[in-house]
């Protein structure tokens, strides 16, 4: 019998990303709080950037957009916002996109899959992701549940179950 298999990515929806920023650059336009201040989102290449007049209103649009992307089941351990840096009268706050699980990410995923999953448990790094196999459909199951009770510092989708 063929061992059975799923891969662990970590991969972002650009749509519901393009749309959770939509909707938080609509509500910072009409908010009554970010009035006269300035205060925008927008896309800046493959990042996100956010600018205000004060440091603390800058912070403030960032948590809408944070609000936006978990309303969107975007997690938010996908982004990586930077520190609010002035940048002449307003203050920009650049958001990088995470996506793809490095090799030292790789390396702590398939060690925990090792000491504390089920034996019999394969887990090959192939480049930005990861094959796990088994003879028992079950344990791969174990390893899900396994990996979705770990606090890891990436967003972890599991694809290709078979």
């Amino acid at each position: 019998m063929a061992d059975s298999s799923f891969d662990i990515v970590s991969k972002l929806d650009r749509q519901e990303v393009d749309n959770a920023l939509n909707q938080a650059a609509k509500e910072v336009a009409n908010r009554f709080d970010f009035r006269n201040v300035d205060a925008g989102i927008k896309w800046s290449g493959e990042a996100i950037e956010i600018q205000a007049n004060t440091e603390e209103r800058a912070l403030a649009v960032l948590d809408v957009l944070k609000d936006k992307l978990v309303k969107r089941a975007i997690s938010l351990k996908a982004i990586e916002p930077g520190e609010p840096k002035a940048s002449g009268k307003v203050y920009k706050i650049g958001v990088a996109l995470k996506e793809g699980i490095s090799q030292e990410n790789a390396k702590k995923i398939s060690k925990i899959i090792r000491d504390e999953g089920p034996k019999g448990i394969k887990a090959q790094i192939q480049g930005e992701e990861l094959r796990v196999s088994s003879k028992k459909k079950d344990d791969l199951q174990d390893v899900i549940a396994l990996l979705k009770g770990k606090d890891l510092d990436v967003a972890l989708q599991f694809t290709n179950y078979r």
